[in-house]
């Protein structure tokens, strides 16, 4: 695509000190089989910064690189957004690899079923460590979340998450930008429905999601998804679903079986009946026993995290009303 053309798309991505993930994210876009598309790179203050491999790929990508102070990446979204001159606006987080076909496979899709937002699911890279690949089945499989991060099967309607997420000009003009939150990305998807815009998934737009590299900043990643969904459910009464509930609920049926065994230890069966689905399943989709193995860990840090932050959140902010209480959350709302 001529460099003094409008693109189609602009991919809008935050980074904070992650240079080697950036360089990787770029090389991956530069392979696309098609290139009506530009990057906004926006370094969000930075120390350790990705100028100088954006100044090197800039002569294979259409890119526009900007510094700012660090405020957050919801504002980094929103800085790059304003500098923005594609029709479209996608969104991926910097440590996101891209199929060659991503550009390709989005057009395709909007041809088909036209969308003012869409966004599609995430998937393990084979090149990922072992560990990620678990990460990546606790936090898609049915078995753990329920699909509700974009797969074809879900409890919950599609609702798009700026790892793989898009929408038109028209809905950042009406709707406005992303709040400076936790789950931002499902507060900015809740505006864009509810003001009348068409969201849809695009099964076959995925991007590959690193995620976590271990499992200790894994618990600390979902630990807090679990707390903003109770903000959200604050912001937006009436959006919390039993499949919010569910990893709470496991957390509670879990500690009851533990507690029962010790007077009678056939309470231990559904625990590890469940463990073995776990096994089974993530050692058929990743065809690797190994990763089945870790699958294990990951999908009981993926639901005690979100459980244990939800319920934590629920009883501070719901039953005893600390912290940020009710009026706050609604003043948020109507003044943003």
């Amino acid at each position: 695509m001529p460099r003094n053309s409008q693109p189609s798309f602009s991919i809008i991505v935050p980074v904070y000190n992650r240079p080697a993930e950036i360089k990787e994210l770029l090389e991956s876009l530069i392979n696309q089989s098609d290139n009506d598309f530009q990057v906004v790179i926006v370094e969000d203050g930075s120390s350790d910064t990705c100028r100088d491999i954006c100044n090197e790929k800039s002569s294979s990508l259409n890119l526009k690189y900007f510094y700012k102070d660090n405020e957050g990446r919801s504002i980094a979204r929103n800085y790059g957004i304003d500098r923005a001159d594609g029709k479209y606006l996608l969104f991926v987080d910097s440590d996101c690899l891209m199929p060659t076909d991503y550009i390709q496979s989005i057009k395709k899709s909007l041809e088909y079923s036209p969308a003012d937002c869409f966004g599609g699911p995430d998937a393990a890279h084979e090149s990922f460590s072992d560990i990620q690949k678990a990460i990546n089945f606790s936090m898609t499989s049915f078995f753990t979340t329920g699909g509700i991060r974009g797969g074809k099967r879900s409890l919950e309607k599609f609702t798009p998450r700026t790892f793989n997420m898009g929408f038109s000009k028209e809905v950042y003009n009406k709707v406005g930008g992303f709040r400076e939150m936790f789950s931002e990305d499902i507060d900015m998807s809740t505006r864009i429905k509810q003001a009348g815009f068409s969201v849809l998934l695009f099964p076959d737009v995925k991007v590959f999601h690193k995620r976590r590299i271990d499992f200790k900043k894994f618990w600390k990643q979902v630990h807090i998804f679990g707390m903003s969904r109770i903000t959200l459910h604050l912001l937006y009464p009436g959006s919390m679903k039993l499949v919010h509930w569910l990893p709470a609920l496991f957390v509670i049926g879990c500690v009851g079986f533990i507690v029962a065994s010790f007077f009678n230890k056939w309470f231990l069966i559904p625990l590890l009946a469940y463990i073995l689905i776990i096994f089974i399943a993530a050692t058929l989709s990743n065809k690797s026993v190994r990763i089945g193995a870790y699958a294990v860990p990951a999908s009981f840090i993926q639901l005690f995290g979100y459980g244990t932050g939800f319920l934590r959140a629920f009883t501070g902010k719901i039953i005893l009303r600390k912290g940020r209480d009710i009026d706050d959350e609604i003043k948020r709302r109507k003044g943003q």
